[in-house]
């Protein structure tokens, strides 16, 4: 069986030390409702994060 990740939305905002425990938070409260959160640094600007809600 395939399983496909589709990107629901995805935003960039202020990098905080913080923000993991969010997306963690996120992922493991919302994971039974096939939702799964990601955080990364932004490419072009370490002081930004790119926070993306996936369907899985």
């Amino acid at each position: 069986m395939e399983s496909k990740i589709e990107i629901i939305s995805s935003v960039t905002v202020d990098h905080s030390s913080d923000l993991y425990k969010m997306v963690d938070l996120l992922n493991r409260t919302l994971k039974r409702e096939n939702l799964m959160f990601g955080l990364a640094l932004d490419k072009e600007n370490p002081n930004k994060a790119v926070f993306t809600i996936y369907r899985t």
